[in-house]
C-alpha cells in the first residue's frame, strides 16, 4: 500500500493543476446537485421488526387517518378566562375552521368532541385541539406549516403548536462552530509556523466538508435522513480532514528541512504518513459501518454519511494535498535556523523539546503514572453506569420555539405523559360488541400503574382496528414510561384471552423506548467488536500482543471517560447552564457513535506514536531509547491533530443542535483524554514496564497476519530497488534473486531480443519463472525486470511477462483449438476490437507458420479445423499452437517451458523462430531446459543447480571453468539449491480454460519443496 500511495502522490504532485480541478468540478456538480436535488429532513425514527413499528404499519395500511403525520394545537384561555366560556370556546371553534381549511389537514378533533377524550386541563384554563395531517412528516410543506400557525393570529387566546411536523430541521452553521474552525487554523499555524502551509489542511478538509454535504442533502430527496446525519458528516469529515492533511504536510516539511527533493518528498510523505492516514481511516469507516448490523435505518443513514465523509478526507488527504504541495513546491521548506528546521535537525538543537522532556519525566515513574491515570479515568467513567438512553422529544427542542412552548403547557396543564402518549392498537375483528368491548379494555388499561389516564376508544371505519390513547404519568423519555409500556405489553395476551382482541403499543413515545432498547442491548456486542477488531489490527501492524491489548484496555478508558462527562452533563446537570444544554435522557445512539469514531481516531495517535518507537526499536534493539525518540518524532503532530480534533468537536456544544450537542461533548472529552492521558502519558509508562517483552509475537500469529507496512519499510526498500535499478541497463537484470522456500538463487543479464537459456531442475525452472514473472515473491535480492522492478513492483512485472508451458502439460483434455485461440482474443482485446484483432492476428499468424516451412504444416491444418481438442495434436504442433497464443498479449518477455522430454531440440528451435515472427521486436525469450543440454549459439546461459556440500565444492575445481565460460556468454550462473537429492519436478496440473490458456499456472515454493 506504502508503494502504490506513493506513485499517487507523486502523479497527483506532478498533475497538481489537473488534480484540483478534478476536486473542484467534483464539488461543483455534488454540492449544486445536492442543493438543486434536495428534499426535507425528517426526523420520524423507525425501527423495523419492532412492536411499536409493526403496529404503526398495519395503522398506515387499515387506518390511515391516525397513521399519518399529527400535530397539536394548543389553546390556554385569557387571563381570567376558562377554555369552556363561550367567547373561548367560539374562538376555539373559529381556530378549528381555520386548521381544517389549511392544505394536508385532513380531520381536526375539538376538546369538546364525543371522541375527543380528556382535552381540557382540571383548572379548564388549557384545550387541545387535535390536528390530522396527510401524508408522512416529510410530506408536508412549509406552507401548510405556515398556514396552521398562523391559524391562530388575532385570537386573544394564546395558541401554540405541537407534533414531529415542527421539529426544526434546517442544517445551518453557527458563529460558535466557525470559530472552531478558526481554533484549528490558529493550531495550524503554530505548529507550521507558516500561513501558506496552515490553509492546506484547512481547504483540504472544507472541500471533504462541501462534498459530503451535497452528497447527503441530495439524499434526502430518495430517502429520509434525520437532520443530525449532516451535522454529525460534517463534525467528523472538518476535524479527520484537518487531521489527515496535516500529518502528510507534517512527514512532507519535515523531509524538506532535512532536504529532499521537493517531488520526492511529497511521494514519500503520501507513502509513510498516507499510509496511516489510510489504515486510520479505514478504521473509523468500518467501525461507523458496523452500524449498519443494528438494524436502525436513520442510524444507518447517519453511519453511512459519516463514513462517506471520512473516505472523502482519506481521497482528498493523499491527492488534493500533493497536488497542493506541488503548487508551492520548494517554498514549504522551513528556513534554516527556525524552529520546524531545528525540529528536523535535533543534533542541531541543544535543548530537548517538550515532548522528549515529558516523556523522560513519565518513563522516570511509570508505576506511580499508571496508577494515577487509572484512577482517573476510573473515576471520571463512573458516571456512564447510570446511562439512560432516549430519543429526543419536544421538551429537548429550544427554548422559546412553538414545539417547546407547546409541550411546557401541555406537561403542566396535563402531566407529562400527556405531551408523549403512547397508542394501542387493537385488532377487533374478532370482537361482537366493538365498543363495550373498547370500553372494557380502556378500563383494564387504566389500572396499569404509571397510567394518568386512557382516551375513548376510536374503531376504523373498516372496523379492522382500533386504537386507544394512553397518557402516562411520567415525561416521555422517564424510565418510569419504559415501564408502563412494559407493563401493558405484558398483560396484552391476558387482553387477548378475554376479549379476542391482540393488543400492541406504539406511538412516537413507544417507537424511541424500542429503538433505545435496541441499541443499549447493542453497545456491548458493538464494544466487543471494535475491541477485538483493534487488537487484531494493531497486532497485523505492529507484530506485538502486549502494544494492542494495552492499546486496546487504553480505548476503553477513553470512551467511559467520554461517556461518563457526558452523562454528568446531560444527564446530571452538572454544568448543563454553561454549556446551554437541557438535563435529561442521553441521546440513544450517542455511545455507539462515540465509540465508532473514537475508535479510529484513537489508533490513529497509537499508529503515529507507537510507529516510530518500533521503528526505533528495531533499527536500535534498545527499548527504553525507541520509547523515548519515537514519542519525540511524534508527538507534536498528534498534540496538534488533537487539539484541532478538541476545537472543532467542541464547538458544535454551545450553539449545536440538541441531538448533536451529546456527540459533539462525548468525543471532544474523549479525544482529550485519550490523545493527552491515554497515548502520551499512560502508553509510554506502560511501554516502559513491558521492556523489551512489548514486543514479543508468537511466530504463528506473525505468518497468519498480514504485514500492513504502516512505517512505509517496504516503500524504503522500493526506492532503493529504484536507484539500483536506474543505473542498470537491459531489459532483465537479476542480482542474488533468491527463490522462496528452496536455498536457490538466481543472477542473470538480457539485453533487448535475447534469447535466455534458464538450465536446471524442472521445479526450479518453473519457481524461478514464477519469480522473474513476479508471481512468487522472492525471499532476497532484487531484480530489473522490463522497466519494473522486483519484489515492490511485482504486478507490473506480472503484465509484461508472458507465462507457457509449450508442452501443453496444464491444458484440460476438453480445450479445443478454436475456444483455445478465441477465449485468448478475447481477453487481449475489447469486443469493439475483437474482430479486428481475431482477423489481423490469424494472418500474422499464417504468415509466419508459411514462412516456416513443411514443417508447420500440421499447425496450419489444426487452426482450419478449430474443434479439435488441444491435447490430441502432436507435441510440435501443440507447443507451436500454444507459443503463438503467448504472443497475444505482446508482452516484453515471454517465458517457454515445458517437461524436459516434451520437446525435442529441433522443435524448439521451430517454436522459438515463430516467437521471433509473432512477438514485438526486441522480446527477450527465457527457454527453460534441461540441465546438460547444449545452448544455442548466443543464448545468455543462466544455471539453476541444486547447491552441493561444501567438501564436494571444494573438489570440483571445473566450476571456475564452467563460471568462466558463462560469463563469456553474459550470464552469471547462479549458486543454488541446499546439499541434499534432487528435487523432483512439479507435478502437472490442469489449467481451466478460462486461465490464461497460453500459460503455465505460476508454480509455488510448496510445489518446488514437494
Amino acid at each position: 500500500m506504502a508503494t502504490l500511495l506513493y506513485r499517487l502522490g507523486r502523479a497527483s504532485y506532478r498533475r497538481a493543476w489537473i488534480v484540483i480541478t478534478a476536486w473542484a468540478l467534483v464539488v461543483a456538480g455534488v454540492l449544486g446537485g445536492g442543493l438543486a436535488l434536495g428534499g426535507q429532513f425528517d426526523e420520524t425514527f423507525t425501527i423495523p421488526g419492532t412492536e411499536s413499528q409493526d403496529a404503526l404499519d398495519t395503522l398506515d395500511a387499515l387506518f390511515p387517518e391516525v397513521s399519518g403525520a399529527s400535530a397539536q394545537a394548543v389553546v390556554v384561555a385569557p387571563e381570567g378566562e376558562r377554555v369552556d366560556d363561550p367567547a373561548v370556546r367560539d374562538e376555539i371553534d373559529l381556530l378549528i375552521d381555520r386548521v381544517s381549511d389549511v392544505g394536508q389537514v385532513t380531520n381536526v378533533l375539538g376538546p369538546f368532541d364525543e371522541f375527543a377524550g380528556d382535552q381540557v386541563s382540571d383548572d379548564g384554563t388549557v384545550a387541545i385541539v387535535q390536528v390530522q395531517l396527510d401524508g408522512a412528516a416529510t410530506d408536508i410543506t412549509e406552507e401548510s406549516l405556515a398556514a396552521l400557525t398562523a391559524s391562530g393570529d388575532g385570537l386573544d387566546s394564546r395558541v401554540e403548536f405541537a407534533g414531529q411536523v415542527f421539529q426544526d430541521t434546517t442544517v445551518g452553521i453557527t458563529p460558535i462552530e466557525v470559530l472552531g474552525v478558526l481554533f484549528a487554523g490558529v493550531v495550524l499555524v503554530i505548529t507550521f509556523g507558516s500561513l501558506r502551509a496552515a490553509g492546506m489542511p484547512l481547504v483540504s478538509a472544507l472541500v471533504g466538508v462541501a462534498i459530503v454535504m451535497g452528497a447527503i442533502i441530495a439524499l434526502t430527496a430518495v430517502t429520509p435522513v434525520s437532520s443530525s446525519a449532516p451535522l454529525l458528516a460534517l463534525m467528523i469529515g472538518l476535524a479527520v480532514g484537518i487531521d489527515y492533511a496535516l500529518f502528510i504536510l507534517s512527514r512532507h516539511r519535515g523531509q524538506l528541512a532535512r532536504g529532499e527533493d521537493p517531488e520526492e518528498s511529497a511521494a514519500i510523505a503520501v507513502g509513510t504518513a498516507g499510509s496511516a492516514v489510510v489504515f486510520a481511516g479505514v478504521t473509523v469507516i468500518i467501525a461507523l459501518l458496523g452500524l449498519l448490523v443494528v438494524g436502525i435505518p436513520f442510524l444507518s443513514v447517519m453511519g453511512v454519511g459519516a463514513a462517506v465523509a471520512v473516505f472523502i478526507a482519506i481521497a482528498a488527504a493523499v491527492t488534493l494535498v500533493p497536488a497542493m504541495l506541488g503548487l508551492a513546491g520548494a517554498k514549504l521548506a522551513p528556513k534554516e535556523g527556525s524552529r520546524a528546521w531545528k525540529r528536523a535537525h535535533p543534533v542541531a538543537s541543544t535543548r530537548p523539546t517538550m515532548g522528549r522532556r515529558w516523556v523522560r519525566g513519565v518513563m522516570t515513574r511509570p508505576i506511580v503514572t499508571t496508577v494515577a491515570v487509572v484512577a482517573v479515568l476510573g473515576t471520571l467513567s463512573i458516571p456512564t453506569f447510570s446511562l439512560d438512553l432516549n430519543l429526543p422529544d419536544g421538551g429537548s427542542e429550544p427554548a422559546g420555539s412553538t414545539q417547546r412552548e407547546a409541550y411546557d403547557l401541555i406537561a403542566d396543564a396535563f402531566g407529562p405523559g400527556t405531551a408523549g402518549p403512547l397508542l394501542v392498537t387493537l385488532d377487533i375483528t374478532q370482537t361482537v360488541d366493538v365498543l363495550e368491548d373498547l370500553e372494557a379494555i380502556r378500563g383494564e388499561l387504566e389500572q396499569v400503574e404509571g397510567v394518568a389516564s386512557v382516551g375513548q376508544g376510536i374503531p376504523s371505519p373498516g372496523l379492522e382496528t382500533a386504537i386507544l390513547q394512553v397518557a402516562p404519568e411520567f415525561a416521555p423519555d422517564a424510565p418510569e414510561t419504559k415501564q408502563v409500556v412494559a407493563d401493558i405489553r405484558a398483560i396484552a395476551d391476558e387482553i387477548e384471552d378475554e376479549y379476542g382482541t391482540p393488543l400492541a403499543v406504539t406511538g412516537v413515545t413507544a417507537v424511541g423506548i424500542d429503538i433505545s432498547t435496541r441499541l443499549t442491548n447493542a453497545l456491548v456486542p458493538f464494544a466487543l467488536i471494535v475491541v477485538g477488531l483493534s487488537i487484531v489490527l494493531l497486532m497485523a501492524v505492529f507484530r506485538s500482543v502486549l502494544v494492542p491489548v494495552k492499546a486496546a484496555l487504553g480505548f476503553l478508558l477513553s470512551v467511559g471517560t467520554g461517556m461518563g462527562v457526558t452523562v454528568a452533563v446531560f444527564q446530571w446537570g452538572w454544568g448543563a447552564e454553561l454549556l446551554h444544554a437541557e438535563p435529561g435522557p442521553i441521546l440513544s445512539f450517542m455511545p455507539i457513535i462515540l465509540m465508532a469514531v473514537l475508535f479510529g481516531l484513537a489508533m490513529d495517535y497509537e499508529v503515529f506514536l507507537v510507529s516510530g518507537m518500533r521503528e526505533e526499536f528495531v533499527r536500535t534493539g534498545d527499548p527504553q531509547r525507541s520509547i523515548e525518540d519515537g514519542f519525540a518524532n511524534g508527538a507534536r503532530v498528534v498534540t496538534a491533530a488533537a487539539l484541532i480534533m478538541v476545537f472543532v468537536f467542541a464547538a458544535f456544544v454551545p450553539e449545536g443542535a440538541g441531538v448533536i450537542k451529546p456527540i459533539a461533548l462525548g468525543l471532544a472529552v474523549g479525544i482529550a483524554v485519550d490523545a493527552f492521558v491515554v497515548r502520551m502519558t499512560l502508553g509510554p509508562a506502560l511501554m516502559t514496564l513491558f521492556g523489551r517483552a512489548g514486543w514479543w509475537f508468537p511466530r504463528s500469529l506473525d505468518r497468519a497476519l498480514p504485514d500492513l507496512d504502516i512505517e512505509g519499510e517496504k516503500l524504503r526498500h522500493h526506492r532503493e530497488h529504484v536507484v539500483w535499478a536506474s543505473g542498470r541497463q537491459g531489459v532483465i537484470v537479476a542480482e542474488g534473486l533468491a527463490l522462496e522456500g528452496v536455498d536457490a538463487a538466481l543472477d542473470l543479464h538480457a539485453d533487448a531480443g535475447a534469447r535466455v537459456h534458464l538450465a536446471g531442475p524442472s521445479a526450479l525452472r518453473r519457481l524461478a519463472a514464477a519469480t522473474l514473472a513476479g508471481h512468487v515473491e522472492p525471499a532476497a535480492g532484487r531484480a530489473l525486470v522490463a522497466g519494473a522492478v522486483l519484489p515492490s513492483e511485482a504486478g507490473r512485472v506480472a503484465r509484461r511477462v508472458a507465462l507457457v508451458d509449450v508442452g501443453g502439460d496444464r491444458i484440460a483434455p476438453a480445450v479445443t483449438v478454436g475456444a483455445l485461440v478465441s477465449e485468448r482474443l478475447a481477453l487481449a482485446a475489447g469486443r469493439p476490437r475483437r474482430a479486428r484483432l481475431t482477423r489481423d492476428w490469424l494472418a500474422e499468424l499464417d504468415a509466419a507458420l508459411r514462412g516456416l516451412g513443411e514443417e508447420s504444416a500440421a499447425a496450419r491444418r489444426a487452426l482450419r479445423a478449430p474443434s479439435t481438442p488441444v491435447a490430441a495434436l502432436d507435441g510440435r504442433t501443440r507447443a507451436l499452437l500454444l507459443a503463438a497464443v503467448a504472443t497475444i498479449d505482446r508482452t516484453p518477455v515471454i517465458v517457454l517451458d515445458h517437461r524436459d522430454d516434451a520437446l525435442d531440440a529441433a522443435s524448439s528451435e521451430l517454436v522459438d523462430a515463430l516467437v521471433v515472427a509473432l512477438a514485438p521486436r526486441g522480446t527477450v525469450r527465457i527457454w527453460g531446459r534441461p540441465e546438460g543440454e547444449a545452448a544455442p549459439r548466443g543464448a545468455v546461459v543462466a544455471r539453476l543447480m541444486p547447491r552441493r556440500s561444501d567438501e564436494a565444492e571444494a573438489s570440483a575445481t571445473e566450476d571456475s571453468s564452467t563460471e568462466a565460460s558463462t560469463a563469456a556468454t553474459g550470464a552469471t550462473p547462479a549458486a543454488t539449491t541446499a546439499a541434499g537429492s534432487r528435487p523432483e519436478p512439479v507435478a502437472p496440473g490442469t489449467l481451466p480454460h478460462s486461465d490464461r490458456l497460453a500459460s503455465a499456472a505460476a508454480p509455488t515454493a510448496k510445489d518446488a519443496r514437494s
